[in-house]
């Protein structure tokens, strides 16, 4: 049984976007897809999203595969990165991820210091790629908030990187209800 957990970004519920649309194309497919509603959305902390993510997965396996978008991405390297060492998830799709670099953020403290926390928190992208068996970055060309930069960081990860055009931040607040490039990237990972 392929399972499949979609970790939404900061401020998202799982009806956001096209969360609704990737869960419906995948349990067609004889996928079994959940998408927590992690903690305090607006106010995400790494920790207790790692835990809410862990507690939804119980326990992963190879048939184990993460879609995160934006902040849900360091979510799951974060979790990847707490995994005892020889367990192994089938693989990741990252939209529109970063673990150290975001721009046009709005000036108040409260998510300047939320920022902050993700951008500085100690990660071991070789311990996160040690738990991958395969992954794929997938960036807008004009995402005001996630700059191309970030590309590197999801190599050090051997991800696959996609770029696509005129994308903005993939939410569904820019108008994005369907992301098939997402859904391919799936089905190839997981054949």
């Amino acid at each position: 049984m392929k399972r499949i957990f979609i970790v939404h970004g900061w401020g998202g519920y799982p009806g956001e976007g096209w969360f609704p649309w990737l869960k419906k194309e995948l349990e067609t497919r004889g996928f079994v897809v959940s998408i927590p509603q992690l903690p305090d959305a607006e106010n995400p902390r790494i920790e207790g999203w790692v835990a809410k993510l862990a507690e939804t997965v119980n326990v992963p396996d190879e048939n184990t595969y993460f879609v995160g978008h934006s902040i849900g991405c360091p979510t799951i390297a974060h979790y990847l990165q707490s995994l005892p060492a020889g367990v192994m998830v089938g693989g990741a799709v990252f939209v529109a991820g970063f673990f150290k670099q975001l721009t046009n953020l709005e000036e108040d403290i409260e998510t300047q210091e939320t920022a902050k926390l993700w951008l500085e928190a100690p990660l071991d992208l070789g311990k996160v790629k040690s738990h991958l068996l395969k992954s794929v970055a997938i960036f807008s060309d004009n995402d005001p908030y996630v700059p191309l930069d970030n590309q590197d960081d999801f190599r050090a990860l051997g991800a696959e990187i996609i770029v696509e055009h005129q994308q903005d931040h993939f939410s569904g607040s820019s108008g994005t209800t369907e992301l098939p490039v997402v859904l391919e990237s799936v089905l190839k990972m997981a054949d």
